[in-house]
């Protein structure tokens, strides 16, 4: 699983969605999954019937790094708004934990038609574009802490960073696009480590020094891909900045779509 193409293959993966993740807010699970998906098939040491679990795994792992380096981005902008992340983050916690049990006891054929559904959902909300009608208020804090439970819960089945769905939501509160996508990075932080912990601890039994899991987490394709992306985070977020986004995100939302329809092909 070592060799030198695997571990090119890793970091054009990381490159990409690098990129992706800054510029879009979102963690690039939308690639991550059906591609280590794809990839772990090729090697028969990995299970068939955990291959969609460690890549959901891998992928949470890996977003921890993107989200990293978007919020380091981000922040230098000062366009993360905190008071927001922070009302969010303990229903984010306990959504995104609590739905790793569930995943971990589902088969990797229902995982991947979720994964496929939710990405044709996400597919047709980018491509559309269409803005939720903003009010002129923050939402109250309980509401904050219900729809960080709910995002993370989601987020965690289809292990992305939470962007599909908290930028709508931030968007409803009427906070500015760019400074929307900001936020949703420093949110997906919170998802990717309570997600990476709950797919370690339910795949802790399929740790294997062989093929250097560590539970649900694929070791080799975190690190590379994580190193990877940390380059080029910073690069999408100095694109948002400047491009038109909704141009971008209406080219983007072909790609997961085409992958996820695929990897259904793959794992059946």
């Amino acid at each position: 699983m070592l060799d030198l193409q695997t571990i090119l293959y890793f970091l054009a993966l990381g490159s990409f969605v690098g990129v992706v993740s800054g510029l879009f807010g979102i963690g690039g699970g939308g690639v991550i999954v059906p591609v280590l998906t794809s990839m772990f098939l090729l090697n028969n040491t990995i299970d068939e019937n955990n291959v969609v679990h460690l890549a959901l795994g891998t992928s949470m792992a890996i977003i921890i790094v993107t989200s990293i380096s978007s919020i380091k981005a981000q922040q230098k902008k000062k366009a993360i708004v905190w008071d927001v992340v922070k009302m969010m983050v303990p229903g984010i916690f306990i959504g995104t934990f609590l739905a790793t049990f569930i995943a971990s006891k589902l088969d990797s054929f229902y995982l991947s038609i979720i994964f496929s559904l939710f990405m044709f959902y996400s597919a047709v909300i980018m491509f559309v574009g269409k803005k939720p009608k903003p009010e002129n208020k923050i939402f109250t804090a309980k509401t904050h802490i219900l729809s960080g439970g709910a995002i993370g819960a989601l987020s965690s089945l289809v292990s992305i960073g939470g962007g599909i769905m908290s930028v709508p939501y931030l968007l409803h509160q009427n906070i500015d696009i760019k400074k929307a996508i900001a936020t949703s990075s420093a949110i997906g932080l919170p998802i990717a480590i309570s997600g990476t912990l709950g797919y370690i601890i339910n795949g802790w039994s399929h740790t294997s020094i062989e093929t250097l899991t560590l539970g649900f987490v694929s070791i080799p394709a975190l690190i590379c891909v994580a190193f990877a992306s940390f380059l080029t985070a910073p690069i999408g977020v100095m694109l948002v900045h400047k491009i038109n986004v909704d141009l971008m995100k209406k080219l983007f939302s072909l790609i997961p779509l085409i992958l996820s329809l695929k990897m259904i092909g793959v794992v059946t």
